[in-house]
Protein backbone atom coordinates (compact mmCIF):
# COMPACT_ATOMS: atom_id res chain seq x y z
CA UNK A 1 0.00 0.00 0.00
CA UNK A 2 1.20 3.40 -0.87
CA UNK A 3 2.21 5.83 1.59
CA UNK A 4 1.39 9.61 2.13
CA UNK A 5 4.91 10.56 2.21
CA UNK A 6 3.56 14.49 2.06
CA UNK A 7 1.81 13.75 5.54
CA UNK A 8 5.16 12.29 7.35
CA UNK A 9 7.04 15.16 6.92
CA UNK A 10 5.02 17.54 8.84
CA UNK A 11 4.58 15.14 12.11
CA UNK A 12 5.73 16.41 15.13
CA UNK A 13 6.55 19.79 13.72
CA UNK A 14 6.07 23.19 15.02
CA UNK A 15 4.64 25.32 11.77
CA UNK A 16 4.63 29.13 12.13
CA UNK A 17 2.24 31.21 9.72
CA UNK A 18 1.77 34.53 8.70
CA UNK A 19 -1.77 35.60 6.68
CA UNK A 20 -3.72 32.57 8.11
CA UNK A 21 -7.02 34.85 8.42
CA UNK A 22 -6.27 35.62 4.82
CA UNK A 23 -7.99 33.62 1.64
CA UNK A 24 -5.00 31.04 1.32
CA UNK A 25 -4.08 31.43 4.37
CA UNK A 26 -7.64 29.87 5.80
CA UNK A 27 -7.16 27.04 3.27
CA UNK A 28 -3.52 25.99 4.27
CA UNK A 29 -4.50 25.80 7.27
CA UNK A 30 -7.89 23.59 7.09
CA UNK A 31 -5.81 21.68 4.67
CA UNK A 32 -2.60 21.00 6.86
CA UNK A 33 -5.26 20.05 9.65
CA UNK A 34 -7.22 17.54 7.84
CA UNK A 35 -4.09 15.42 5.73
CA UNK A 36 -1.61 16.15 8.40
CA UNK A 37 -3.52 15.75 11.80
CA UNK A 38 0.03 14.23 13.47
CA UNK A 39 1.40 18.40 13.22
CA UNK A 40 2.92 18.91 16.42
CA UNK A 41 1.43 23.23 16.71
CA UNK A 42 0.52 25.80 14.55
CA UNK A 43 1.08 29.35 15.47
CA UNK A 44 -0.92 31.32 14.14
CA UNK A 45 0.30 35.32 13.95
CA UNK A 46 -2.93 37.51 14.30
CA UNK A 47 -3.30 41.46 14.93
CA UNK A 48 -6.07 42.59 17.32
CA UNK A 49 -8.89 43.85 14.56
CA UNK A 50 -12.21 45.41 15.05
CA UNK A 51 -12.08 45.46 18.83
CA UNK A 52 -11.67 41.40 18.74
CA UNK A 53 -8.32 40.27 20.38
CA UNK A 54 -6.31 37.46 18.41
CA UNK A 55 -7.80 34.56 20.51
CA UNK A 56 -11.44 35.09 19.13
CA UNK A 57 -10.81 36.20 15.77
CA UNK A 58 -9.21 32.25 15.64
CA UNK A 59 -12.57 31.41 17.49
CA UNK A 60 -14.63 33.03 14.89
CA UNK A 61 -12.57 31.65 11.69
CA UNK A 62 -12.98 28.26 12.68
CA UNK A 63 -16.61 29.41 12.91
CA UNK A 64 -16.40 29.87 8.93
CA UNK A 65 -18.31 26.64 6.82
CA UNK A 66 -14.66 25.76 5.31
CA UNK A 67 -13.91 24.31 8.75
CA UNK A 68 -17.45 22.44 9.48
CA UNK A 69 -16.39 18.87 8.12
CA UNK A 70 -12.73 19.22 10.37
CA UNK A 71 -14.79 19.79 13.72
CA UNK A 72 -17.19 17.47 12.84
CA UNK A 73 -14.42 14.62 12.37
CA UNK A 74 -12.08 16.48 15.51
CA UNK A 75 -14.18 18.57 17.39
CA UNK A 76 -13.36 22.16 17.86
CA UNK A 77 -11.43 21.83 20.90
CA UNK A 78 -9.15 19.74 19.54
CA UNK A 79 -8.27 22.22 16.88
CA UNK A 80 -8.06 24.74 19.04
CA UNK A 81 -5.41 23.02 20.87
CA UNK A 82 -3.26 22.74 17.83
CA UNK A 83 -3.15 26.33 17.93
CA UNK A 84 -1.24 28.83 19.77
CA UNK A 85 -1.86 32.33 18.63
CA UNK A 86 1.21 35.13 18.70
CA UNK A 87 -0.31 38.23 18.90
CA UNK A 88 1.26 40.69 16.20
CA UNK A 89 1.51 42.46 13.21
CA UNK A 90 3.26 42.37 10.26
CA UNK A 91 3.61 45.82 9.77
CA UNK A 92 5.36 46.77 12.79
CA UNK A 93 9.10 46.44 13.65
CA UNK A 94 9.73 42.35 14.85
CA UNK A 95 5.97 42.12 13.64
CA UNK A 96 4.88 43.33 16.75
CA UNK A 97 5.86 40.22 19.03
CA UNK A 98 7.02 40.17 22.68
CA UNK A 99 10.02 38.61 23.16
CA UNK A 100 8.48 35.69 25.23
CA UNK A 101 6.43 34.67 21.62
CA UNK A 102 9.48 35.49 19.57
CA UNK A 103 11.54 33.04 22.07
CA UNK A 104 8.91 29.79 21.48
CA UNK A 105 8.91 30.90 17.92
CA UNK A 106 12.61 30.52 17.64
CA UNK A 107 13.06 27.39 19.91
CA UNK A 108 9.51 25.54 18.42
CA UNK A 109 9.27 26.26 14.68
CA UNK A 110 10.79 24.32 11.91
CA UNK A 111 8.29 25.36 8.81
CA UNK A 112 7.62 28.89 8.29
CA UNK A 113 4.74 29.94 5.65
CA UNK A 114 4.66 33.74 4.99
CA UNK A 115 1.35 34.20 3.16
CA UNK A 116 0.93 37.84 4.81
CA UNK A 117 0.38 40.70 2.26
CA UNK A 118 -1.89 43.63 1.05
CA UNK A 119 -3.37 42.41 -2.37
CA UNK A 120 -4.57 45.72 -2.84
CA UNK A 121 -3.46 47.03 -5.62
CA UNK A 122 -4.62 50.91 -4.73
CA UNK A 123 -2.79 50.83 -1.46
CA UNK A 124 -0.87 53.66 -0.21
CA UNK A 125 3.11 52.78 -1.02
CA UNK A 126 3.91 53.57 2.41
CA UNK A 127 1.95 51.06 3.91
CA UNK A 128 2.10 48.20 1.01
CA UNK A 129 5.82 48.46 1.52
CA UNK A 130 5.52 47.73 5.52
CA UNK A 131 3.47 45.05 4.89
CA UNK A 132 4.79 43.32 1.55
CA UNK A 133 8.53 44.32 2.16
CA UNK A 134 9.48 45.22 5.27
CA UNK A 135 7.17 42.37 7.04
CA UNK A 136 8.90 39.99 4.61
CA UNK A 137 12.32 41.82 6.13
CA UNK A 138 11.39 41.09 9.59
CA UNK A 139 10.50 37.31 8.71
CA UNK A 140 13.57 36.59 7.23
CA UNK A 141 15.28 37.70 10.34
CA UNK A 142 13.36 35.46 12.34
CA UNK A 143 13.95 32.73 10.64
CA UNK A 144 17.82 32.76 10.87
CA UNK A 145 17.30 32.93 14.78
CA UNK A 146 14.87 29.75 14.62
CA UNK A 147 17.10 26.71 15.80
CA UNK A 148 15.34 23.86 14.14
CA UNK A 149 14.14 25.20 10.95
CA UNK A 150 13.64 22.97 8.13
CA UNK A 151 12.07 25.57 5.54
CA UNK A 152 10.91 28.91 5.14
CA UNK A 153 8.56 29.49 2.28
CA UNK A 154 7.32 32.84 0.72
CA UNK A 155 4.53 33.68 -0.71
CA UNK A 156 5.18 35.62 -3.95
CA UNK A 157 3.13 36.29 -7.09
CA UNK A 158 3.52 35.19 -10.65
CA UNK A 159 2.47 39.04 -11.37
CA UNK A 160 5.44 40.87 -9.62
CA UNK A 161 8.15 40.88 -12.30
CA UNK A 162 5.60 42.35 -15.50
CA UNK A 163 8.59 43.18 -17.50
CA UNK A 164 9.04 39.75 -18.20
CA UNK A 165 6.80 38.58 -20.59
CA UNK A 166 7.81 34.80 -20.48
CA UNK A 167 8.26 34.15 -16.52
CA UNK A 168 10.77 31.55 -15.99
CA UNK A 169 11.54 29.96 -12.32
CA UNK A 170 14.27 31.55 -11.26
CA UNK A 171 15.14 34.71 -9.83
CA UNK A 172 14.85 38.15 -11.24
CA UNK A 173 16.71 41.71 -10.39
CA UNK A 174 14.15 43.84 -7.63
CA UNK A 175 12.99 47.03 -9.59
CA UNK A 176 14.51 48.98 -6.60
CA UNK A 177 16.63 48.45 -3.54
CA UNK A 178 14.28 47.00 -0.95
CA UNK A 179 16.54 48.17 1.74
CA UNK A 180 16.86 51.65 1.16
CA UNK A 181 12.82 51.74 -0.29
CA UNK A 182 12.16 50.73 3.09
CA UNK A 183 14.23 52.73 5.47
CA UNK A 184 12.71 55.97 2.80
CA UNK A 185 9.50 55.08 4.07
CA UNK A 186 9.93 54.65 7.56
CA UNK A 187 11.60 58.16 7.93
CA UNK A 188 9.38 59.90 5.25
CA UNK A 189 5.21 60.64 6.09
CA UNK A 190 2.70 59.12 4.21
CA UNK A 191 1.70 62.47 2.37
CA UNK A 192 5.32 63.06 1.05
CA UNK A 193 5.64 59.32 -0.18
CA UNK A 194 2.38 59.51 -1.53
CA UNK A 195 3.90 62.39 -3.75
CA UNK A 196 6.82 60.79 -4.60
CA UNK A 197 4.93 56.72 -5.40
CA UNK A 198 4.36 57.48 -9.10
CA UNK A 199 8.27 58.72 -9.66
CA UNK A 200 9.09 55.80 -7.45
CA UNK A 201 7.33 52.83 -9.45
CA UNK A 202 8.59 53.96 -12.51
CA UNK A 203 7.18 51.61 -15.25
CA UNK A 204 5.43 49.11 -12.90
CA UNK A 205 1.32 50.07 -12.40
CA UNK A 206 0.19 49.74 -8.69
CA UNK A 207 2.16 49.49 -5.55
CA UNK A 208 1.38 45.42 -5.04
CA UNK A 209 3.49 44.50 -7.54
CA UNK A 210 6.34 46.77 -6.93
CA UNK A 211 6.68 46.17 -3.01
CA UNK A 212 5.79 42.26 -3.77
CA UNK A 213 9.36 42.07 -5.99
CA UNK A 214 10.84 43.60 -3.12
CA UNK A 215 9.87 41.43 -1.12
CA UNK A 216 11.26 38.40 -3.16
CA UNK A 217 14.37 40.30 -3.71
CA UNK A 218 15.10 39.87 -0.07
CA UNK A 219 14.20 36.41 0.06
CA UNK A 220 16.53 35.85 -2.75
CA UNK A 221 19.75 37.19 -1.73
CA UNK A 222 19.14 35.38 1.96
CA UNK A 223 19.12 31.78 -0.01
CA UNK A 224 22.78 31.03 0.70
CA UNK A 225 21.61 31.19 4.46
CA UNK A 226 18.43 30.43 4.89
CA UNK A 227 16.15 26.86 3.58
CA UNK A 228 13.57 29.18 1.94
CA UNK A 229 11.21 28.41 -1.17
CA UNK A 230 9.52 31.01 -3.63
CA UNK A 231 6.15 30.61 -4.47
CA UNK A 232 4.63 32.92 -7.29
CA UNK A 233 0.63 32.06 -7.49
CA UNK A 234 -0.79 33.49 -10.30
CA UNK A 235 -4.48 34.77 -9.96
CA UNK A 236 -5.83 32.72 -6.94
CA UNK A 237 -9.38 31.67 -7.36
CA UNK A 238 -11.97 29.81 -5.32
CA UNK A 239 -11.70 25.79 -4.32
CA UNK A 240 -11.79 23.59 -7.14
CA UNK A 241 -12.52 20.29 -4.92
CA UNK A 242 -10.93 20.42 -1.43
CA UNK A 243 -13.04 20.73 0.82
CA UNK A 244 -16.23 22.64 -0.20
CA UNK A 245 -16.00 23.24 -4.46
CA UNK A 246 -16.47 27.22 -5.34
CA UNK A 247 -15.75 28.01 -2.13
CA UNK A 248 -14.22 31.95 -1.61
CA UNK A 249 -14.57 34.81 1.11
CA UNK A 250 -13.99 37.67 -1.42
CA UNK A 251 -15.15 38.78 -4.74
CA UNK A 252 -11.62 39.24 -5.85
CA UNK A 253 -10.81 37.91 -9.40
CA UNK A 254 -13.36 36.63 -11.50
CA UNK A 255 -15.51 35.84 -9.06
CA UNK A 256 -16.61 39.71 -8.79
CA UNK A 257 -17.08 39.89 -12.62
CA UNK A 258 -19.18 36.64 -12.31
CA UNK A 259 -21.52 38.27 -9.90
CA UNK A 260 -21.49 41.99 -11.12
CA UNK A 261 -22.13 40.73 -14.77
CA UNK A 262 -25.05 38.34 -13.41
CA UNK A 263 -26.86 41.48 -11.84
CA UNK A 264 -26.88 42.94 -14.23
CA UNK A 265 -24.90 45.72 -13.14
CA UNK A 266 -21.34 45.25 -15.17
CA UNK A 267 -22.68 45.45 -18.74
CA UNK A 268 -19.01 46.85 -20.19
CA UNK A 269 -16.00 45.72 -20.40
CA UNK A 270 -13.05 46.91 -21.49
CA UNK A 271 -10.65 43.98 -22.21
CA UNK A 272 -9.42 42.17 -25.25
CA UNK A 273 -11.64 38.90 -25.33
CA UNK A 274 -9.39 37.08 -26.79
CA UNK A 275 -6.98 37.58 -24.30
CA UNK A 276 -6.89 35.09 -21.14
CA UNK A 277 -5.89 35.70 -17.54
CA UNK A 278 -3.42 32.75 -15.76
CA UNK A 279 -6.15 31.56 -12.79
CA UNK A 280 -5.18 29.15 -10.20
CA UNK A 281 -8.19 27.41 -7.37
CA UNK A 282 -6.69 28.19 -4.03
CA UNK A 283 -6.92 24.66 -2.97
CA UNK A 284 -4.31 23.67 -6.12
CA UNK A 285 -1.68 26.08 -4.87
CA UNK A 286 -2.30 25.02 -0.87
CA UNK A 287 -1.16 21.30 -2.52
CA UNK A 288 1.74 23.02 -4.37
CA UNK A 289 2.76 24.43 -1.10
CA UNK A 290 3.01 20.90 0.92
CA UNK A 291 4.46 19.09 -2.33
CA UNK A 292 6.96 22.20 -2.60
CA UNK A 293 7.99 21.88 1.26
CA UNK A 294 8.05 17.80 1.21
CA UNK A 295 10.35 18.30 -2.01
CA UNK A 296 12.49 20.42 -0.53
CA UNK A 297 13.04 18.69 3.02
CA UNK A 298 12.43 15.08 2.48
CA UNK A 299 12.68 13.68 -1.18
CA UNK A 300 15.77 12.13 -2.30
CA UNK A 301 16.86 13.46 -5.25
CA UNK A 302 18.55 11.17 -7.92
CA UNK A 303 19.73 14.20 -9.99
CA UNK A 304 21.91 15.46 -6.53
CA UNK A 305 22.37 12.88 -4.12
CA UNK A 306 20.43 9.43 -3.07
CA UNK A 307 21.17 10.75 0.53
CA UNK A 308 20.06 14.47 0.29
CA UNK A 309 17.11 16.25 -0.35
CA UNK A 310 16.35 17.60 -3.15
CA UNK A 311 17.16 21.51 -2.68
CA UNK A 312 17.68 22.79 -6.81
CA UNK A 313 14.34 23.65 -7.07
CA UNK A 314 13.43 27.28 -5.01
CA UNK A 315 11.48 28.80 -7.10
CA UNK A 316 7.90 27.62 -8.26
CA UNK A 317 5.53 29.35 -10.41
CA UNK A 318 2.39 27.79 -9.62
CA UNK A 319 0.21 28.35 -12.48
CA UNK A 320 -1.88 27.42 -15.38
CA UNK A 321 -1.84 28.92 -18.62
CA UNK A 322 1.01 26.57 -19.62
CA UNK A 323 -1.43 23.67 -19.85
CA UNK A 324 -5.03 26.01 -19.94
CA UNK A 325 -6.07 28.53 -22.05
CA UNK A 326 -9.47 30.09 -21.31
CA UNK A 327 -9.92 33.38 -22.66
CA UNK A 328 -11.52 36.51 -21.09
CA UNK A 329 -14.78 36.05 -23.18
CA UNK A 330 -15.07 32.30 -22.46
CA UNK A 331 -15.45 33.14 -18.81
CA UNK A 332 -18.00 35.95 -19.49
CA UNK A 333 -20.10 33.26 -21.64
CA UNK A 334 -19.94 30.02 -19.38
CA UNK A 335 -20.93 33.23 -16.52
CA UNK A 336 -23.69 34.34 -18.92
CA UNK A 337 -25.24 30.85 -19.51
CA UNK A 338 -25.30 29.47 -15.70
CA UNK A 339 -26.65 32.85 -14.22
CA UNK A 340 -29.22 32.96 -16.77
CA UNK A 341 -30.07 29.40 -17.37
CA UNK A 342 -29.06 27.50 -14.23
CA UNK A 343 -28.17 29.75 -10.72
CA UNK A 344 -29.58 33.04 -11.60
CA UNK A 345 -28.92 35.71 -8.26
CA UNK A 346 -31.53 37.16 -5.91
CA UNK A 347 -32.32 40.99 -6.59
CA UNK A 348 -31.15 40.92 -10.44
CA UNK A 349 -31.29 44.71 -11.60
CA UNK A 350 -31.49 44.03 -15.47
CA UNK A 351 -31.33 40.70 -17.74
CA UNK A 352 -27.14 39.58 -17.93
CA UNK A 353 -25.80 40.93 -20.87
CA UNK A 354 -23.10 43.41 -22.12
CA UNK A 355 -20.35 42.72 -23.86
CA UNK A 356 -16.22 43.08 -23.72
CA UNK A 357 -14.84 46.64 -25.68
CA UNK A 358 -11.35 46.69 -27.66
CA UNK A 359 -12.36 50.30 -28.85
CA UNK A 360 -11.99 52.12 -25.18
CA UNK A 361 -14.10 55.28 -26.78
CA UNK A 362 -17.16 52.88 -27.32
CA UNK A 363 -16.34 51.49 -24.14
CA UNK A 364 -16.53 54.86 -22.71
CA UNK A 365 -19.60 55.61 -24.37
CA UNK A 366 -21.16 52.38 -22.90
CA UNK A 367 -20.30 52.94 -19.50
CA UNK A 368 -21.93 56.54 -19.65
CA UNK A 369 -25.59 55.32 -20.88
CA UNK A 370 -25.31 51.63 -19.50
CA UNK A 371 -23.75 52.32 -16.31
CA UNK A 372 -23.56 55.43 -15.10
CA UNK A 373 -27.33 57.27 -16.65
CA UNK A 374 -29.38 54.08 -15.41
CA UNK A 375 -27.45 54.31 -11.69
CA UNK A 376 -28.43 58.18 -12.00
CA UNK A 377 -32.07 56.94 -12.37
CA UNK A 378 -31.96 54.22 -9.88
CA UNK A 379 -30.79 56.53 -7.19
CA UNK A 380 -33.41 59.09 -7.85
CA UNK A 381 -35.89 56.59 -7.64
CA UNK A 382 -34.38 55.31 -4.34
CA UNK A 383 -34.19 58.70 -2.81
CA UNK A 384 -37.81 59.74 -2.91
CA UNK A 385 -38.49 56.17 -1.88
CA UNK A 386 -36.58 57.53 0.87
CA UNK A 387 -34.07 54.80 0.93
CA UNK A 388 -29.95 56.12 0.90
CA UNK A 389 -28.92 56.26 -2.78
CA UNK A 390 -25.81 53.64 -3.55
CA UNK A 391 -25.86 52.62 -7.21
CA UNK A 392 -23.53 55.75 -8.13
CA UNK A 393 -21.35 54.37 -5.15
CA UNK A 394 -20.91 51.07 -6.46
CA UNK A 395 -20.31 52.29 -9.91
CA UNK A 396 -17.45 54.41 -9.21
CA UNK A 397 -16.22 51.47 -7.20
CA UNK A 398 -16.49 49.19 -10.25
CA UNK A 399 -14.89 51.63 -12.16
CA UNK A 400 -11.88 52.07 -9.66
CA UNK A 401 -12.12 48.12 -10.20
CA UNK A 402 -11.59 48.31 -14.38
CA UNK A 403 -8.47 50.41 -14.03
CA UNK A 404 -7.26 47.81 -12.38
CA UNK A 405 -8.76 44.68 -14.46
CA UNK A 406 -7.47 46.81 -17.85
CA UNK A 407 -3.93 46.43 -16.89
CA UNK A 408 -3.91 42.62 -16.90
CA UNK A 409 -6.74 42.03 -19.00
CA UNK A 410 -4.90 44.12 -22.04
CA UNK A 411 -1.42 42.12 -21.37
CA UNK A 412 -0.43 39.08 -22.09
CA UNK A 413 2.03 37.30 -19.62
CA UNK A 414 3.94 33.17 -19.87
CA UNK A 415 4.82 31.31 -16.84
CA UNK A 416 7.22 28.65 -17.45
CA UNK A 417 6.17 25.87 -14.53
CA UNK A 418 8.34 23.16 -15.08
CA UNK A 419 9.25 22.90 -11.13
CA UNK A 420 5.60 22.19 -10.49
CA UNK A 421 5.22 19.81 -13.36
CA UNK A 422 8.23 17.78 -12.24
CA UNK A 423 6.76 17.41 -8.74
CA UNK A 424 3.98 15.60 -10.63
CA UNK A 425 6.79 13.01 -11.44
CA UNK A 426 7.61 12.66 -8.46
CA UNK A 427 4.82 11.76 -6.23
CA UNK A 428 2.95 8.29 -6.35
CA UNK A 429 -0.66 8.08 -6.90
CA UNK A 430 -1.99 8.43 -3.44
CA UNK A 431 -0.28 11.74 -3.09
CA UNK A 432 -1.21 12.77 -6.45
CA UNK A 433 -5.06 12.25 -5.65
CA UNK A 434 -4.94 13.93 -1.99
CA UNK A 435 -2.42 16.74 -3.03
CA UNK A 436 -4.08 17.33 -6.62
CA UNK A 437 -1.44 19.80 -8.73
CA UNK A 438 -2.71 18.91 -12.66
CA UNK A 439 -6.36 19.59 -14.65
CA UNK A 440 -6.22 16.00 -16.61
CA UNK A 441 -10.17 16.01 -15.33
CA UNK A 442 -11.38 20.07 -15.49
CA UNK A 443 -14.48 20.75 -16.44
CA UNK A 444 -14.36 24.33 -16.47
CA UNK A 445 -18.30 24.71 -16.62
CA UNK A 446 -18.82 23.16 -13.89
CA UNK A 447 -16.63 24.56 -11.80
CA UNK A 448 -17.54 28.07 -12.52
CA UNK A 449 -21.08 26.77 -11.68
CA UNK A 450 -19.86 25.81 -8.35
CA UNK A 451 -17.88 28.87 -7.82
CA UNK A 452 -21.79 31.11 -8.84
CA UNK A 453 -23.80 28.20 -6.20
CA UNK A 454 -20.80 29.01 -3.44
CA UNK A 455 -20.99 33.25 -4.05
CA UNK A 456 -24.51 33.09 -4.06
CA UNK A 457 -24.27 31.19 -0.68
CA UNK A 458 -21.81 31.81 0.99
CA UNK A 459 -20.70 35.60 -0.11
CA UNK A 460 -24.41 37.00 -0.81
CA UNK A 461 -26.20 34.74 1.57
CA UNK A 462 -28.63 33.91 -0.67
CA UNK A 463 -29.96 30.43 0.05
CA UNK A 464 -31.05 27.92 -1.68
CA UNK A 465 -34.43 27.92 -1.32
CA UNK A 466 -34.99 31.52 -3.15
CA UNK A 467 -33.78 29.73 -6.43
CA UNK A 468 -37.12 29.28 -7.52
CA UNK A 469 -38.15 32.59 -6.99
CA UNK A 470 -34.81 33.83 -8.53
CA UNK A 471 -35.37 31.82 -11.84
CA UNK A 472 -38.96 33.34 -11.98
CA UNK A 473 -37.31 37.16 -11.54
CA UNK A 474 -34.90 36.38 -14.51
CA UNK A 475 -37.78 35.00 -16.94
CA UNK A 476 -39.58 38.31 -16.00
CA UNK A 477 -36.56 40.32 -16.72
CA UNK A 478 -36.02 38.59 -20.12
CA UNK A 479 -39.34 39.90 -21.15
CA UNK A 480 -38.44 43.22 -19.42
CA UNK A 481 -35.03 43.52 -21.27
CA UNK A 482 -36.44 42.57 -24.92
CA UNK A 483 -39.47 44.82 -24.78
CA UNK A 484 -37.65 47.87 -23.68
CA UNK A 485 -34.76 46.90 -26.54
CA UNK A 486 -37.50 46.68 -28.72
CA UNK A 487 -39.23 50.04 -27.82
CA UNK A 488 -36.09 51.81 -27.68
CA UNK A 489 -35.66 50.37 -31.60
CA UNK A 490 -38.69 51.26 -32.08
CA UNK A 491 -38.28 55.25 -31.20
CA UNK A 492 -35.21 55.32 -33.07
CA UNK A 493 -36.32 53.78 -36.23
CA UNK A 494 -39.56 56.24 -35.97
CA UNK A 495 -37.26 58.86 -35.72
CA UNK A 496 -35.28 57.76 -38.29
CA UNK A 497 -38.21 57.54 -40.99
CA UNK A 498 -39.16 60.97 -39.48
CA UNK A 499 -36.16 62.22 -40.81
CA UNK A 500 -35.46 60.78 -44.19
CA UNK A 501 -39.55 61.62 -44.73
CA UNK A 502 -38.85 65.58 -44.18
CA UNK A 503 -35.72 65.17 -46.15
CA UNK A 504 -37.61 63.49 -48.70
CA UNK A 505 -40.34 66.23 -48.21
CA UNK A 506 -38.13 69.53 -48.35
CA UNK A 507 -36.72 68.36 -50.91
CA UNK A 508 -40.10 67.79 -53.33
CA UNK A 509 -41.21 70.93 -51.74
CA UNK A 510 -37.56 72.60 -52.82
CA UNK A 511 -38.42 70.84 -56.32
CA UNK A 512 -41.35 72.39 -56.84
CA UNK A 513 -40.59 75.96 -55.89
CA UNK A 514 -37.91 75.87 -58.38
CA UNK A 515 -40.78 74.33 -61.26
CA UNK A 516 -42.97 77.52 -60.34
CA UNK A 517 -40.27 79.55 -60.27
CA UNK A 518 -38.87 78.79 -63.84
CA UNK A 519 -42.53 78.54 -64.98
CA UNK A 520 -43.27 82.29 -64.09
Amino acid sequence: MEVDRVAKTFVDRSIFITGGSGFLGKVLIEKLLRVCPDVKKIYLLMRTKKGKDPKQRLFDMFSNILFDGLKATHGLDNLMNKFQVIGGDVTLPDMGISPEDRQILIEEVSIIYHCAATIRFDETLKKAVLLNTRGTKMMIKLAKECKQLAMLCHVSTAYCHLHEKHLLEKPYEPPANPHKIIKCVEWLDESVVDAMTDKILGSLPNTYAFTKALGEGLVVETMDELPSVILRPSIVIPIYRDPLPGWTDNINGPTGLLIGAGKGVIRTMYCDSDGYGDYLPVDIAVNCMLLATWNFIENKSVTISQFCSDRSRRIYNVTSSAEIKVSWNQVIEMGREIVTKKIPLNGVLWYPGGSMKNNRLYHNFCMIFYHFLPAIVLDALLFCLGYKPVMIRVHKRILKGFQVFEYYANNQWDFDNSNVQYLRTVINSREKAMYKIDAEDLDMMAYFENCIKAARIYILNEKEETLPAARRHMRIMWWVDKICKHIIMGILLYYVARYFYYMIYEEEFSLNIVEQAIEA
